[in-house]
């Protein structure tokens, strides 16, 4: 009897460890996604896109398609970034650490060389970009009728609230944030998180840093949009980016995070 109860005790362990292994790197990979995407969101283009059209429109409907926009891209990042697990994970953890260093030093040379009111040649853009797109609205407008396109709180036609999630507005949130958010330096940084971290984590951690900035954008406009230092995000968010490629020195690739 002794024989065969022996090895329950160990299992028991093992499990536990297994346990806690998972837990550490979900929260790693969580504080990890949501710090970087905050530094790296803070004054961007989808920022400022937010920003200035929870001015104009309604804000519900303008952080509903800017989140679901960003909700989409960032899974998909978390995919992109999972599927080269297939690669021993030695290859893929210093890989992406080398990634990580580059877009550091990249960061922190670039918020040195900005000047500090930096970023407002970036918001005259996405303002020109969504007069572009009220324009075309506007003689939508004219064509279908008054009752299609939002026009701000001082809209007086009743809609239905579920018009709100499927009109113009938050199409144009939509289509504006995830065009500017493919290809971009947190899209990068999610995917390669993604290879190196738990991807629920990164998943998890990327959702939430961008519902804190998307939600920001929109309920402070314009104001936090130009008090916001670009160059100061733009330095710190270097030096978060080092820091977690210096980490690598001290945590093994088979650490479990």
């Amino acid at each position: 009897l002794q024989k065969g109860s022996s090895p329950v005790a160990p299992v028991h362990v093992l499990n536990e460890e297994s346990a806690d292994k998972t837990n550490l790197g979900f929260i790693h990979a969580f504080v990890a996604a949501i710090s970087v995407i905050i530094v790296s969101e803070l004054g961007d283009k989808t920022f400022f896109i937010a920003a200035i059209m929870a001015m104009r429109y309604n804000r519900l409907t303008v952080l509903a398609g800017a989140m679901l926009a960003l909700g989409l891209m960032t899974c998909l990042s978390v995919l992109f970034g999972y599927a080269t697990t297939v690669i021993p994970r030695v290859y893929t953890y210093y890989v992406s650490t080398a990634l990580f260093a580059i877009f550091g030093i990249r960061m922190l040379r670039e918020g040195l060389k900005m000047s500090p009111d930096e970023g407002q040649e970036e918001l005259e853009e996405v303002q020109a970009e969504i007069k572009k797109k009220d324009e075309e609205l506007q003689r939508t407008k004219l064509l279908n009728g008054p009752g299609d396109v939002e026009s701000g709180p001082g809209t007086t036609i009743p809609q239905k609230k579920w018009l709100h999630f499927i009109s113009p507005i938050f199409v144009q949130a939509f289509t504006l944030t995830f065009l500017a958010e493919w290809g971009d330096r947190s899209q990068l940084t999610t995917i390669v998180l993604a290879a190196r971290e738990d991807p629920y984590g990164v998943a998890v951690g990327g959702t939430v840093g961008h519902c804190l900035c998307t939600g920001l954008a929109v309920i402070g406009g314009r104001m936090i949009a130009q008090k916001i230092s670009v160059r100061t995000v733009t330095i710190i968010g270097g030096i978060v980016f080092l820091a977690f490629a210096f980490s690598a020195l001290f945590i093994s690739p088979d650490s479990g995070f």
